[in-house]
């Protein structure tokens, strides 16, 4: 009775064992073919449409958008409000280039000191120094 039930262990619990190679090398355990990482999800590549076919679309598309933009021609009109902006603008432009260039340098530096000289001293920039 007792060499029945070690056999009976023996069979239950080594029998996945028994099926196994014992000499089993790394390359045993390689997948041959291709690999199948979707695994038939059903996703399919789209067809590349040609170039020639893009070209001919693209130089249809172009040649609309120049119809359109031939028939429809916008000018842009200001105000009478921006019209005199723009004047303004203009004329003050033109007053403060004279008035720059009818000055040196030499008489822009003795305005700017003339008119530092009439500042107060409040204005100065004080001393400093490390030692009194």
């Amino acid at each position: 009775f007792y060499s029945f039930l070690y056999i009976y262990k023996f069979i239950v619990y080594r029998w996945p064992i028994l099926h196994i190679k014992v000499a089993m090398s790394d390359y045993d355990t390689v997948v041959k073919g291709p690999l199948k990482l979707k695994s038939d999800s059903g996703i399919k590549k789209k067809k590349k449409k040609s170039k020639m076919e893009n070209e001919k679309k693209l130089l249809e598309q172009v040649s609309k958008t120049n119809e359109v933009s031939t028939k429809e021609k916008f000018e842009v009109k200001s105000t009478k409000a921006e019209i005199k902006f723009q004047q303004m603008q203009e004329k003050m432009q033109k007053e403060r280039i004279l008035q720059k260039a009818s000055m040196t340098h030499k008489q822009r530096v003795e305005e700017f000191n003339r008119h530092l000289d009439s500042l107060t001293e409040h204005f100065d920039i004080p001393k400093v120094s490390w030692t009194k």
